[in-house]
């Protein structure tokens, strides 16, 4: 999802462009060959797994640490021997969710599952490998296609909207606190980052405002004057396989805030 709005925000600089297919950031020798042939001053990375509750499971767990951690790491040994910009993503499920003010860039991460754990390990090998990296956290990503405005993948907004076709009452959670954000928000906001020349470090960018799944489901259905009920109900009426942080808020203290997340909802439902 964010590859392909990074793609596009790119695209007059000619980017090299590469999928799973064309190189898999779990093989550290395909990684050092193909992007030490290709000498790139500024790697880019948006490769993730990003199963939230499958990386629970046995069978993905280390899949989920390898992805997320591991390769992370090989991308950044490549990229310090090179003399390159590493950009990385990362995500608010480094963090447990009990600070009530939310996090700030430079706060210790503490993951309650799986998932959060592998991006946590990324981070750090990111940090250990690398001297020249921005490593920017975000959350609630959506987007869509790049072609004709096709949606891609089952975000949040596509399964609120698909639930609509056949439910008249939703049920979702109201105790979960976050910031959506717009793919495409936050893949224009990487190219200001990395051309404004700002110092190497931790960066929190996503779209401004906080609400909860709740909020976010209400909105979604607003816009698009669909006339279905949403219910608010807490987590534990809706048992996941998973522990999730109750608020896990970032925080931006570096850069410019972003537009307002119901801003940019609207231009996201609008294109779709």
């Amino acid at each position: 999802m964010l590859g392909h709005d990074l793609a596009r925000v790119f695209a007059d600089t000619k980017p090299t462009c590469w999928d799973c297919n064309d190189l898999d950031i779990t093989d550290k020798t395909a990684v050092f060959k193909k992007i030490g042939e290709l000498k790139p001053t500024v790697v880019v990375n948006a490769a993730a797994y990003t199963d939230v509750d499958g990386a629970e499971t046995e069978i993905n767990k280390e899949r989920a640490l390898t992805i997320n951690g591991t390769a992370v790491g090989y991308l950044a040994e490549v990229c310090g021997k090179l003399g390159a910009i590493l950009v990385h993503y990362s995500t608010e499920y480094v963090f447990d969710g009990t600070k009530k003010d939310g996090y700030v860039e430079g706060d210790p991460v503490c993951p309650v599952n799986v998932y959060g754990e592998s991006k946590a390990l990324g981070e750090k090998l990111l940090q250990q490998n690398c001297e020249m990296f921005y490593l920017i956290r975000s959350s609630w990503l959506y987007g869509k296609a790049p072609q004709a405005g096709k949606p891609r993948g089952m975000n949040f907004v596509q399964t609120m909207l698909k639930l609509a076709e056949t439910q008249k009452e939703i049920r979702v959670v109201n105790d979960q606190f976050g910031k959506p954000t717009y793919a495409a928000d936050l893949a224009t906001e990487t190219r200001k980052l990395i051309e404004s020349q700002k110092p190497c470090g931790i960066y929190h960018i996503t779209n401004d405002g906080v609400c909860t799944w709740y909020d976010f489901a209400k909105k979604i259905f607003e816009i698009k004057g669909i006339g279905v009920t949403v219910k608010p109900i807490p987590s534990e009426e809706y048992p996941t396989p998973t522990p999730r942080p109750k608020y896990a808020v970032l925080q931006n203290t570096k850069l410019e805030l972003m537009r307002d997340w119901e801003k940019a909802l609207k231009e996201y439902l609008e294109s779709i």
